[in-house]
């Protein structure tokens, strides 16, 4: 058992306001956030928490704790640090930092070895696991064609265990890994405008999913389907593939990915009620989740993601007050104390809702201010910037056609639209 090390500050607040840990659980559920995020806090998770059995709480938590103390969770003694068997506290691998652990990984001697050998061994898999988890985790932050490249060569290496002698058990881990590998590919591929190549991938990835009976790894090659379709404008596809995948997805992050994407569809086409309702299911199948050792994985879910697709959900359903308060929420989890982004893309698309939220409301500038700061972000794909961007260009040019500041946001959308156009002409169209 790892000597956890315990949250005395959190401790110490609860002991001055005189609280036992039930009253206090009970407090925190009674806070704005609890009632409408449906916590269920009770004397164990206070507990947990105070014996840093926990070291960072999800996030309706941290924000119920935040509305209750006053305090920041790291003033109240929370870290978003791991915790090791020894008891000592290492930092967590950041998205930055996983491609150079990844390419650590592979240029260890032993895997090297063991990538040339002919049968595979158990150390082999874990080691083939890791690095792919690792790229994944990468996605966020590193640029689609440094990924891609990566992805392609990792994938090639691990394609050749394949024909070596393997074991059943051992070439339906291979296909699962080789799998989540082309599905991330295929990712890439269609952030860098290779629609071909994506959806090539995309099968691929299902296909492996399929022959090992591994649901939620076909949910996620159906929510890419989903995905495509909604930057391409075929919302009822979307709606389509998203439900395809839920039927097979089981309990998973896949599951609540496709209904998040169910909602974006029936959003866009205007259809209020079914995806309010598309959103609760998710969000209710997240609560049962467990909170992810790594939100920052591609394919794992977690609440902040939830906040993210939300906010353009409404966005696209024109509730403006809930649209704000996810977009803003968007940005703040998102935004490190330096100024930095550990997720880029969704901190643009929250600037882009936030433009087409105050544009209807009559604020022109602060609609072209939050637009251009969409433009500004160093982010890895211009295939969702421009499919988001022209939401807000097209509300701009409806309202206020006639101003220099609309003017100037499309010139710059236009210019953006243009370096895209040279890969996906088949967007433009």
């Amino acid at each position: 058992m790892p000597d956890y090390i315990p949250n005395v500050r959190l401790r110490a607040w609860r002991n001055e306001n005189r609280l036992t840990r039930a009253e206090m659980a009970d407090r925190i559920n009674a806070t704005p956030i609890g009632i409408a995020e449906r916590l269920t806090c009770d004397e164990e998770r206070v507990r947990r928490w105070e014996a840093g059995e926990v070291r960072w709480p999800r996030t309706p938590y941290r924000l119920a704790l935040t509305q209750l103390t006053g305090l920041e969770p790291e003033a109240l003694g929370f870290s978003q640090t791991k915790q090791t068997g020894s008891g000592l506290i290492e930092a967590r691998v950041i998205p930055a930092d996983a491609l150079r652990a990844e390419a650590d990984l592979y240029g260890t001697m032993e895997l090297a070895q063991q990538l040339q050998a002919s049968d595979v061994g158990t150390g082999t898999l874990d080691a083939l696991a890791e690095a792919v988890d690792l790229l994944c985790r990468a996605y966020p932050v590193v640029p689609a064609g440094t990924l891609r490249d990566r992805t392609q060569k990792r994938l090639a290496q691990i394609t050749r265990l394949l024909a070596g002698r393997l074991t059943l058990d051992q070439h339906r881990e291979l296909l699962v890994i080789t799998g989540w590998l082309t599905a991330l590919l295929g990712c890439v591929h269609y952030d860098l405008g290779e629609r071909e190549e994506a959806e090539t991938a995309r099968r691929a990835a299902f296909e492996m999913g399929r022959q090992v009976g591994h649901g939620e790894l076909m949910g996620w090659a159906h929510e890419m389907s989903a995905w495509f379709a909604l930057v391409e404008g075929r919302y009822e596809d979307v709606v389509t593939a998203a439900r395809m995948g839920q039927a097979v997805a089981g309990t998973s992050s896949a599951m609540v990915q496709l209904t998040l994407q169910e909602a974006r569809g029936l959003a866009r086409i205007g259809d209020r009620r079914e995806a309010d309702r598309a959103l609760t299911r998710g969000a209710e199948v997240l609560n049962g989740l467990p909170f992810p050792e790594n939100p920052d994985h591609h394919f794992v879910f977690d609440h902040s993601k939830w906040v993210f697709y939300a906010a353009t959900c409404y966005t696209w359903l024109a509730d403006d007050d809930r649209a704000e308060e996810h977009a803003r929420e968007t940005i703040q989890m998102h935004t490190r104390p330096d100024g930095t982004s550990n997720a880029p893309m969704r901190i643009a698309d929250a600037h882009i809702d936030l433009g087409i939220v105050h544009a209807r409301r009559g604020d022109l500038d602060a609609a072209v201010d939050h637009g251009m700061a969409a433009f500004d972000i160093d982010r890895r794909s211009l295939t969702d910037l421009v499919h988001r961007a022209g939401d807000l260009d097209h509300v701009l040019r409806q309202r206020y056609r006639r101003e220099a500041l609309t003017a100037e946001f499309h010139d710059r959308f236009v210019t953006v639209r243009r370096a895209l156009a040279a890969r996906r002409p088949d967007l433009l169209d």
